[in-house]
């Protein structure tokens, strides 16, 4: 997932390689994931989150980059304060991998590549709890929306329940959020893809209002029902992004 454009190297970034890819963590990474879960105020419990955090994230974007080398691209990750995105060789300075020339259809598998990444890994951690002898248990979020409310697992405690809860709602909700119709989310990109086939001309346009109209909606739906300022403030913004790029460009 792509908020802002790519930001530079830092002397403070950490950087390794997973599965044959570099990765790259901005420092800014590191203090958001701890600014969303300092409202537990327990200072274990932060650390918890931000590893959980940072593996969902970590997954999410490792989806994306082997669904680039299905296509014989090699790719970076970066995670960075808005999160993290996958940014392919041939653009490793832009500010978006759709930018590479590639098909509607490629494009809409790997945006799908990295919620799917997600999904697995959430379902080989809820196949563990269950061997382990563990169980989950689930919640519907607005009625519809499967999330894990409790992971319970005869060892490790509290602690390592609360861990494997985190990780799989994050996974899990966060998945359903990026498939969500909203630019640039993946949902938004498979959105934009799907009616640049049905309107090689209007494609664009017309994903550029769904992005609007749904980010916008969702906005408000975060705020009333879900009681969340952080997703009524990112998609208002998303959604307001997206009228600023209709302004400037059609």
């Amino acid at each position: 997932m792509l908020l802002f454009q790519v930001p530079p190297p830092t002397r403070y970034d950490l950087n390794f390689t997973l599965a044959g890819f570099p990765v790259r963590v901005h420092p800014l990474f590191w203090l958001i994931a701890v600014l969303l879960g300092y409202s537990s105020g327990d200072i274990l419990q932060i650390v918890v989150w931000v590893l959980v955090v940072f593996i969902s994230i970590l997954v999410h974007e490792l989806g994306h980059a082997l669904a680039f080398r299905r296509y014989g691209l090699s790719s970076q990750i970066i995670l960075h304060f808005a999160g993290g995105l996958t940014v392919p060789e041939s653009t490793r300075w832009g500010s978006r991998w759709a930018n590479v020339s590639l098909g509607p259809n490629q494009n809409i598998f790997i945006s799908l590549a990295g919620p799917g990444a997600g999904f697995l890994f959430a379902a080989l951690v809820i196949a563990g709890v269950y061997l382990s002898g563990g169980s989950v248990l689930t919640s519907r979020l607005l009625g519809f929306i499967p999330v894990p409310a409790l992971a319970m697992l005869p060892f490790g405690g509290n602690l390592l329940s609360a861990f494997v809860t985190a990780l799989l709602w994050v996974n899990i909700f966060w998945g359903f959020i990026n498939l969500l119709p909203v630019y640039p989310l993946d949902g938004g990109s498979v959105t934009r893809n799907v009616l640049l086939q049905a309107d090689p001309v209007d494609g664009v346009r017309k994903s550029l209002w769904v992005s609007v109209i749904a980010g916008a909606l969702i906005a408000l739906a975060a705020f009333f029902f879900l009681r969340s300022l952080y997703m009524a403030v990112l998609f208002g913004f998303l959604a307001f992004q997206s009228y600023q790029s209709l302004q400037s460009r059609f």
